[in-house]
């Protein structure tokens, strides 16, 4: 027999019976703190800041202390050109003012905090602004190696080195502008484009496997079986537009392009071309 949930006064946050923060009363009150910052941002002033625990930057350096080997192996030239410019500190959690004030001279792009999740439509047409919708809480200590939503982690680690590299900027920027001109037809076409590509896209360079998607950058267990155990297939728009996606579990199939550079030049052609 499950138990009933654990309910608190103030509850922002909803979590799933599975979370592994479902049942700690202490995490959830923390995340109804930290979503309580995000609702009560106003556009135009000053990110939050958020004052992380010991436990929440341990759980930071246990994330990079088995990400870094990974990202040394598998993440693609263009990550690690934006990694290198956006220097992110391996010991503490990065604030989302850090990365945008790292940002804002160089693209102009910002993270903008958020409680929770969004629609992806909201998501990508925030992005034709040159604005990223972030979340700031930290994962449940007790896996630091799972998240079953985006987090602080994902946010940072995975996407802010891209919105500091000119070839993520373009393609990021293409998908805010189409998504915002998009017929209703054609949300789920870019839906599953930005998925299979910035959130779990796979290129090759120079024979070898490079990952340029934020979800396996970010995700040590997905980014350490994907070589072995994902279906490998060639980056064809057609075929990946019809590649429904499970977001609660690893991903089977994920789609290779011919290079980085391809397939940002095939996308952000595709975008301006199709999506009208």
């Amino acid at each position: 027999m499950s138990q009933a949930p654990v309910v608190l006064a103030s509850e922002l946050v909803e979590l799933d019976q599975d979370h592994p923060g479902f049942r700690d009363p202490v995490y959830r009150a923390r995340r109804n703190a930290i979503a309580a910052l995000a609702l009560a941002y106003e556009p135009g002033q000053p990110v939050p800041s958020v004052d992380y625990t010991e436990e929440e930057h341990g759980v930071w350096r246990t994330v990079w202390d088995h990400l870094e080997p990974l990202h040394e192996r598998y993440a693609c030239a263009a990550y690690q050109s934006g990694a290198r410019a956006l220097a992110l500190d391996r010991g503490r959690i990065v604030e989302l003012s850090e990365v945008n004030a790292a940002l804002a001279p160089v693209t102009g792009f910002a993270m903008r905090p958020v409680a929770g999740l969004v629609t992806p439509k909201a998501f990508m047409d925030h992005l034709a602004d040159r604005v990223f919708l972030a979340t700031q809480y930290m994962r449940h200590h007790s896996r630091p190696l799972y998240t079953p939503e985006p987090d602080v982690v994902h946010e940072i680690i995975g996407h802010g080195p891209s919105l500091v590299q000119a070839g993520f900027v373009r393609l990021s920027l293409a998908f805010g502008e189409a998504s915002k001109r998009a017929p209703a037809e054609k949300v789920d076409s870019l839906i599953r484009l930005y998925w299979y590509t910035l959130e779990f896209g796979v290129v090759e360079e120079r024979g070898a496997l490079k990952v340029c998607g934020a979800g396996l950058l970010s995700s040590f267990g997905e980014l350490g079986r994907f070589e072995r155990e994902a279906r490998l297939v060639p980056f064809e728009i057609g075929r990946v537009i019809e590649t429904p996606f499970d977001p609660t579990s690893y991903q089977d199939t994920l789609f290779v392009a011919r290079s980085f550079e391809d397939l940002v030049s095939d996308l952000v052609g595709w975008l301006e071309a199709e999506v009208r």
